[in-house]
């Protein structure tokens, strides 16, 4: 989107500006108050074509709640960069946020609509045309519906706005609605007032009309089949600060692309399988645990091969309570196969993967499905575990696996041909026992490159580098899924579930600062350091839904 179309907001209100681009600083000011059931309403004058829409929800209640992270640091630094922001759009006017939008402002939806085509006959001066690509490209369509609660604040601010110098207004009539249109440095915005307690805007006339239209009773967003439904439930996030609704993800993605000849063009077997997801919400909110996103998609039963199953997370008690990153599921051997039935129809993808077989098969006579991937059927996890030791000495993490199976035998036959097939190679495997475990190394002058073993009866461990063996070996003593940063990041997402993504976020600044040249800039190790952690996870009711949970784990306030 050209710079003019992103900027339509600021020369006709800064209301819009402040809310959509400071909400994405704004962590711990003060925030207007606002209607949080405003979204339906909203969607009432967004036509029915709008592909997404996104209500941003301004209630005061729901932001006082992150006041009650991060330290004193991090919230100087967020409020810096706010007053910093309101300043830059609003430097050529005596405009106030306080004071002149506050006041008023309401919930903000914004939604995007089918684009645009920009024809070159468009354009407004020659040296634009010269400055234009040879095939321009589809602009997107954005209509922005502010919602008034505060009529005499809205009328004071905009006689205010009439007042500044270099802005000019020209007033039009359609069926019966007032249409302004703004001109700042020749860019113009468009605007309308709806029964004194909607402001909508546009950088398209078009789209202020079609606002009209369907205000007036054409077909609106609130009742578009897919959009009902999901605006009516939405999320249940508490504190909600934003609700995302898409109601035809396959059509959105799709008509984004035909419309846009500069971008990839998606081969039909990818739209068709775009169409698995009917629609999606998501919402984003704050509680005591941090800043917490659910998202849903309702998904055609039809066309969802995968069979969900939950994950016992057992398998977090195998790591170390040092763990700085973990990835948890079930059941690889069954996703790789249905990997394989989806992909049947791509050639390339197909293509590598035989390549993958023959070259296990030439090298260490392995066969891919079933000797490297079908014994694991069970849980699994991967972690970075932090270590200082050895080989990872340098790097200062080494990685593990960690599978349960029902198949011990293909995986001990598997393990047993992989150490022949280094020992060729003039390496030497040897046996040491870790912890009452016996583990088997690949040992270089450096240390041991690779480990493997059993921890029970039924789960194997592949660590790279021997540390990493020994930290896994003896984890039963501090497990990971009895740390307090764990729990604090895990504990409150839904279960039962899939498997984790787990992040802890001290120890991962560590790491990275730990490199020469490669510390965090000191702003981003301050907004760092008031998150303790990322925590992922994924459910799956039935064939007809699939739930994602993110929760953003933020240290509580400090006051030092």
């Amino acid at each position: 989107m050209p710079e003019s179309k992103l900027k339509f907001l600021i020369p006709t209100i800064g209301a819009v500006v402040a809310i959509t681009g400071g909400i994405a600083a704004y962590l711990y000011l003060k925030t207007p108050v606002g209607d949080s059931t405003g979204a339906l309403g909203s969607a009432k004058v967004v036509p029915a074509t709008a592909l997404m829409a996104t209500y941003i929800n301004t209630d005061p209640q729901a932001w006082e709640k992150l006041k009650q992270f991060g330290t004193p640091e991090a919230q100087n630094l967020i409020t810096k960069g706010l007053e910093k922001f309101n300043q830059d759009a609003f430097k050529e006017s005596n405009i106030s946020y306080e004071t002149d939008l506050k006041p008023w402002v309401g919930g903000v939806m914004i939604a995007v609509l089918p684009p645009n085509s920009v024809k070159p006959a468009q354009l407004n001066t020659p040296g634009d045309q010269l400055n234009q690509p040879t095939n321009p490209q589809s602009e997107p369509n954005v209509l922005v519906v502010v919602g008034i609660k505060d009529k005499l604040g809205a009328l004071n601010f905009g006689n205010k706005l009439k007042s500044q110098k270099g802005v000019k207004f020209t007033e039009t009539d359609y069926k019966g609605e007032k249409i302004t249109e703004t001109r700042e440095q020749g860019k113009p915005t468009y605007s309308v007032v709806l029964n004194n307690s909607q402001l909508v805007l546009a950088p398209e006339k078009k789209g202020i009309e079609q606002a009209i239209d369907t205000f007036k009773g054409q077909p609106s967003f609130a009742g578009k089949e897919g959009a009902s439904t999901i605006l009516a439930k939405g999320v249940d996030v508490k504190n909600s600060l934003a609700q995302i609704y898409v109601p035809d993800y396959a059509g959105m993605v799709q008509q984004l692309i035909t419309s846009n000849p500069q971008a990839t063009q998606l081969p039909p077997q990818t739209l068709n399988q775009l169409k698995l997801v009917k629609s999606m919400v998501a919402g984003v909110g704050v509680d005591d645990g941090g800043v917490r996103l659910k998202a849903i998609a309702n998904l055609d039963p039809q066309l969802n091969k995968f069979q969900y199953q939950n994950a016992p997370a057992n398998i977090v008690g195998q790591f170390p309570a040092d763990t700085l990153a973990l990835v948890s599921g079930q059941g690889i051997s069954r996703s790789w196969s249905l990997l394989l039935e989806q992909s049947k129809d791509y050639p390339e993808f197909n293509q590598a993967v035989e390549q993958v077989r023959q070259q296990l098969k030439a090298t260490a006579n392995l066969d891919l499905d079933k000797e490297v991937i079908g014994w694991m059927n069970q849980e699994f996890a991967i972690a970075a575990i932090p270590s200082n030791q050895g080989i990872l000495a340098s790097v200062g993490v080494g990685g593990a696996f960690v599978f349960d199976t029902s198949d011990r035998k293909t995986a001990e036959s598997t393990l047993t041909k992989l150490d022949d097939l280094i020992k060729r190679q003039s390496v030497t495997v040897a046996n040491r026992n870790v912890g009452g475990k016996d583990i088997t190394e690949w040992q270089t002058p450096q240390g041991a490159v690779l480990s493997h073993g059993w921890l029970d009866q039924d789960t194997l461990l592949v660590a790279v580098g021997g540390p990493i063996a020994d930290a896994i070996a003896t984890a039963k003593n501090q497990p990971l899924d009895n740390s307090e940063t764990f729990k604090a990041v895990t504990s409150s997402l839904q279960k039962p579930n899939g498997g984790y993504f787990y992040l802890d976020m001290d120890k991962t600044v560590t790491l990275i600062n730990r490199f020469p040249g490669q510390s965090l800039p000191p702003d981003a190790s301050t907004i760092l350091a008031s998150i303790r952690g990322l925590g992922v996870t994924a459910t799956s009711p039935d064939k007809s839904t699939s739930e994602l949970e993110m929760l953003l784990a933020l240290k509580p306030k400090t006051t030092k």
